[in-house]
């Protein structure tokens, strides 16, 4: 067993090297995003795409169909994986600290149900009565909804300690998931079609004029860890350990809890349900960073970002001209890496 002197050091190098890595691969994952599809385009022309005016530094300029290409189809959905995947990421990393819960993420406390109910029920009932607000505007209602829910459930319940918490997230999220069920069976059955998308998930939606809506997810969620992170970092150690520190443990995850759900709602808007990349990616950059949120929610950031992006590339790719939903991809994944934790020895 390593030491903790040792322990630290490894930590230490870890926190020093890993980042510059993720961004190099990062940076290798977005060129061969950019090159590979139904519609190959050479290394040089997608660089030359993206240099516009330089363009000549890389021999001649790309022709007018691969400009279109790079810079109009598949450079937004590259930046809306990026942000999407960094942002599931941080929401899980936010839900498995504040409740102390390895396998809390935007599934398990009804976030992403709720936010998939709002997006279905306008789809089958309403239509869009909003113009091109009404899908932020009914996946931010459902998902609020379903924090709601899940607040009043634990306060009802006396208290809102980790067990509860978790207890009340998986009720809402089988009454979300049952009532989006059954909105599809009544609903117009033309529609089922489009729905399948939400429950899937996919980047298809991206495009310049509604990544602002990704952005603020991710903005929102930054701006409150970057505020509380220290806080967080005090409700490790318990409730009892954070109160003597002057933190409310309750309002803490009152307020996780609803920029949780904003940022969920964002997601789903643009990219549906994508599954377990909130409950992957902060395992993972955990065991990386160590504890402390301000090493290890960044790190996950990065590595959210990284698994959506190879999984979109592997969604688009694997079936030459047919498109998986990236949400197939990201469960087969999801399901591979649970196994593994069950391969490992339990602790205590």
């Amino acid at each position: 067993m390593m030491s903790p002197g040792a322990d630290a050091a490894t930590r230490s190098t870890l926190r020093r090297t890993v980042p510059p890595l993720l961004a190099l691969a990062l940076a290798l994952l977005v060129m061969l995003s950019l090159t590979a599809g139904s519609a190959p385009v050479s290394w040089r022309e997608a660089a030359a795409a993206l240099a516009g005016p330089w363009a000549g530094l890389f021999g001649a300029p790309a022709s007018d169909m691969a400009q279109a290409i790079v810079r109009d189809l598949r450079l937004p959905r590259v930046v809306l994986a990026l942000l999407v995947g960094a942002t599931l990421a941080l929401v899980g990393g936010l839900l498995q600290s504040t409740t102390r819960n390895d396998l809390a993420d935007p599934f398990l406390f009804g976030l992403s149900s709720g936010a998939s109910t709002g997006a279905v029920a306008v789809i089958t009932l309403t239509g869009e009565w909003l113009g091109a607000w009404t899908l932020p505007a009914a996946t931010f209602a459902g998902a609020s909804v379903a924090a709601g829910a899940v607040l009043l459930l634990v306060r009802r319940a006396g208290g809102q300690g980790p067990a509860q918490t978790v207890l009340a997230g998986l009720a809402v999220s089988f009454l979300f998931g049952a009532l989006t069920h059954g909105l599809v069976f009544a609903g117009d059955q033309r529609a089922a079609h489009a729905v399948v998308f939400w429950s899937l998930g996919g980047l298809g939606l991206a495009r310049w004029d509604n990544l602002w809506l990704a952005c603020l997810g991710l903005a929102v969620l930054a701006v409150f860890i970057w505020r509380r992170h220290r806080a967080l970092d005090a409700l490790l150690a318990g409730d009892d350990t954070a109160h003597s520190l002057g933190i409310a443990p309750e309002r803490l995850r009152t307020q996780a809890f609803v920029v949780a759900a904003v940022a969920t709602a964002c997601c789903v808007a643009l990219a549906g349900v994508i599954g377990f990349v909130g409950l992957m990616v902060p395992h993972l950059a955990r065991r990386l960073s160590g504890p402390l949120h301000a090493a290890f929610l960044p790190l996950a950031a990065l590595l959210g970002a990284g698994l959506l992006l190879a999984s979109d590339l592997v969604a688009r790719t694997l079936l030459g001209s047919q498109e998986l939903p990236v949400g197939i991809v990201t469960a087969g994944i999801g399901a591979l890496f649970v196994m593994a934790l069950l391969r490992r020895p339990a602790v205590g």
